[in-house]
């Protein structure tokens, strides 16, 4: 893979539903162009792009793989993405190394979801796209109904290149200077025809379709060709300065850590020094190659608009840019799907915490859409991701790959506790023991407060010394940390310390700091306590369609919906509010109810007192807990 420049490279991602045969287009393209011999297959784990050990596996992809395919004299960088929608960081990682995607339809299931969420992607990313309509070969595979429904789906942009007509009418909407050569004329020269062509599908306007049968290695060539034609070529510059961009990063198992970049200016040559400045830090680029699947070939230089691989970069991690220490040069990070499931899990061995971390850490930086984070309140550490299979794919491989097993438990919620009424008690610690004893009393009044903790004194006559006033104030404080209800924090208290006593020689800070605490306990009990829950904001994007089912099922969860927004696209956004105990599965049933066309995000809102029937049962449970503990 020598001798290219920019001019004859193309970069473009593979999308589409999952077993739309994106991996086996790909060998089709491997074997027209004579690097394999024969057809490998996803079922057998013999494909050159998905050569994981958990993707030979499961028989689908999982992570993006990169496979250059050379033909007529150019080099056309594939990158293969995962269908399955758990995935969906892949896609946004890839659609930063392309200039255009190609979205693979199967024929015989015309567009799904899969489909719909490619368009999407590359229409928020601004990536030109075009489909491949594949597995023609399919009995009862009725090519133009397809081509039809992605027009009504899509709209008048997707366009065949042999319906001249079509395609004329595509151009005229291009810019108003076609189009009034267009009302003019009615038709374009060559000249015209070909530029707005371009133009088109550069801006997104025209998404053209091309039909194959991978399986049967029909019309590959064509589609090979029509790729090298109408894909943008990359817009850098070959004679500036080096600067790469990574946008994804692989754990090899003999390698160590591989970062995919982009090389976005000038040329780069193993052993050069480039400059991290996001991490501050200076990178050798040792080991430098171009992949193709798992297969590395020599790279004696990558040059602007190519794609290539770097093994055991110290510091640079996913969406961190590399140029020279005199030349700052930051692209933007990859904007990465926020976490929408979280499972709480535990080492299944004592003392492996430690071990779970770091390797977690190492998963992250293959996949930056997944989190490991700790609940400081519930003790609990959480891992988050897009669903459940990404979820088990990370659990399975912490456990292969870095010897960490761990279990999957129950989700805590982070309770809060508070009161609703007024108590006025006393708290009175006495010990005698030889020596010199215990003594601190303290009289305080408790009431609801607007603030989290309001504390003040009323003393009078030198009750109890202003020494120990801090004491009282600091052991109050320690109290709230755990409530009389269920053991969670309390808030919006105020406490009044008004009188109290001291002896010359047994009070101290310890004393009275403990006389704070038994008043603490005894007067949030006779002030009407009462347990509160987190409620969440949501913000929910579904198809018209499915409108009816989302807004029956959040009364079930005790939510409810706030407001509703028109959005392009005859989706609608709605607003609502639910406990966060009533979302842990969110975003499995969404999915499950919407064909996974719907989305949500969610956010921390405040906190609401738990209806009486939920509040018992939750206090049950956590009293059962202690006694058991």
């Amino acid at each position: 893979m020598k001798g290219y420049t920019a001019e004859t490279i193309r970069n473009v991602a593979l999308l589409g539903h999952g077993g739309s045969g994106k991996t086996t287009f790909l060998e089709a393209a491997l074997l027209a162009t004579g690097v394999i011999s024969r057809l490998g297959r996803v079922e057998d784990g013999s494909t050159v792009s998905d050569y994981d050990k958990t993707e030979i596996e499961k028989g689908y992809s999982i992570n993006t793989t990169i496979v250059p395919v050379e033909f007529n004299k150019v080099k056309i960088n594939f990158l293969d993405t995962p269908g399955f929608f758990d995935f969906a960081g892949e896609v946004q990682g890839a659609l930063r190394a392309v200039e255009a995607a190609a979205i693979l339809v199967d024929a015989s299931s015309g567009v799904q979801v899969g489909t719909e969420k490619a368009w999407d992607a590359c229409t928020a990313a601004g990536t030109p796209k075009f489909f491949i309509i594949n597995k023609t070969d399919k009995e009862h595979v009725d090519v133009e109904q397809t081509i039809a429904d992605l027009q009504a789906k899509f709209g008048s942009s997707v366009v065949t290149l042999d319906d001249r007509d079509a395609l004329s009418e595509a151009i005229a909407e291009v810019d108003e200077e076609l189009m009034e050569i267009y009302f003019e004329n009615m038709e374009f020269t060559d000249e015209e025809f070909n530029a707005g062509l371009s133009k088109g599908i550069a801006q997104g306007d025209i998404c053209p379709v091309f039909t194959c049968s991978a399986i049967k290695g029909e019309g590959i060539k064509e589609v090979l060709q029509n790729i090298i034609d109408i894909v943008p070529v990359a817009d850098c510059d070959a004679s500036g300065k080096p600067v790469a961009f990574i946008f994804k990063t692989l754990a090899d198992p003999f390698l160590g850590k591989i970062s995919l970049a982009k090389v976005m200016s000038g040329k780069l040559t193993p052993g050069m020094s480039l400059y991290n400045h996001k991490a501050g830090k200076d990178e050798k680029l040792g080991s430098m190659f171009f992949l193709r699947g798992k297969t590395q070939g020599e790279c004696p230089q990558a040059v602007a608009g190519d794609i290539v691989a770097f093994a055991k970069l110290q510091f640079t991690k996913t969406g961190d840019t590399l140029s020279e220490k005199n030349n700052e040069v930051m692209f933007d990070a990859i904007d990465f799907p926020q976490p929408i499931l979280f499972q709480a899990i535990e080492a299944a061995d004592k003392g492996a915490d430690d071990k779970l971390s770091s390797g977690f850490a190492r998963l992250t930086e293959e996949d930056p859409s997944l989190v490991l984070t700790r609940n400081v309140e519930t003790r609990q550490t959480l891992v988050g991701g897009q669903g459940e299979t990404q979820i088990n794919i990370a659990l399975s491989k912490l456990k292969d790959k870095y010897g960490v097993s761990v279990n999957v438990v129950p989700q805590k919620i982070a309770y809060r506790e508070t009161i609703k009424g007024q108590s006025d008690v006393q708290g009175k610690h006495k010990k005698q023991t030889g020596g010199s004893g215990q003594y601190g009393d303290v009289h305080i009044r408790f009431s609801p407060s607007e603030e989290e903790f309001e504390f003040s004194e009323e003393l009078f006559g030198g009750s109890v010394p202003k020494q120990y006033v801090p004491a009282v104030e600091k052991g109050l404080r320690e109290c709230m940390e755990r409530g009389p209800l269920a053991g969670g924090k309390v808030q919006n208290v105020k406490a009044v310390l008004y009188d109290g006593s001291y002896h010359p020689v047994d009070s101290n800070e310890n004393a009275f700091k403990t006389a704070a605490s038994l008043a603490f306990k005894k007067g949030i009990v006779e002030a009407k306590p009462c347990l509160l829950e987190p409620i969440m904001k949501l913000e929910i994007t579904v198809p018209a369609d499915y409108v009816g089912a989302v807004m029956g099922d959040l009364p079930t969860r005790r939510g409810s919906v706030m407001g509703m927004d028109p959005l392009p696209g005859n989706k609608q956004l709605l607003h609502a509010e639910a406990p966060q105990a009533e979302l842990f599965d969110y975003a499995i049933v969404l999915r499950s109810m919407t064909q996974a066309r719907g989305a949500f995000t969610m956010e921390f809102a405040r906190y609401q007192e738990v209806p009486a029937m939920n509040a018992q049962k939750i206090i049950d449970a956590h009293k059962a807990e202690e006694e058991n503990a």
